[in-house]
């Protein structure tokens, strides 16, 4: 190897390292629950929302109670523009719902998963 070869341009093959499955039953068992890469796909995106620090705080204030762009904004110090662009990635991805009531919009959390995960990734982050 060269100076400026990286190690992982010298790994095996896949077909060099593949070995023969310890128990086949079991390989099959599993890969026949697994879901369908459709599914597998829409749930890779829903995660990808989740890996944006801005959205994350949003969806945080809306644990705390239902807001309008402008509270969210000010509690989060952050541009109406800006949470009005979260909010709609937040709803196209049916995280979060929205209520009117005369002029003003009120946003929440579209449901108690949405709930449940966010607190589930915290119990995870604090272990």
């Amino acid at each position: 190897m060269t100076p400026h070869e990286h190690p992982a341009d010298h790994r095996p093959s896949p077909a060099m390292t593949e070995s023969p499955p310890v128990d086949p039953d079991l390989v099959e068992q599993v890969r026949a629950n697994l879901p369908g890469d459709e599914f597998l796909y829409d749930l890779a995106e829903l995660f990808k929302v989740f890996g944006d620090s801005t959205r994350i705080k949003v969806l945080y204030a809306l644990f705390e109670s239902e807001l309008c762009v402008g509270d969210i904004a000010q509690v989060l110090d952050l541009s109406q523009s800006a949470v009005s662009h979260q909010l709609r990635i937040l709803k196209q991805s049916k995280l979060v719902k929205f209520r009117r009531e005369g002029k003003a919009v009120y946003y929440s959390l579209d449901d108690d998963h949405v709930r449940s995960i966010i607190a589930m990734g915290a119990d995870h982050v604090e272990e």
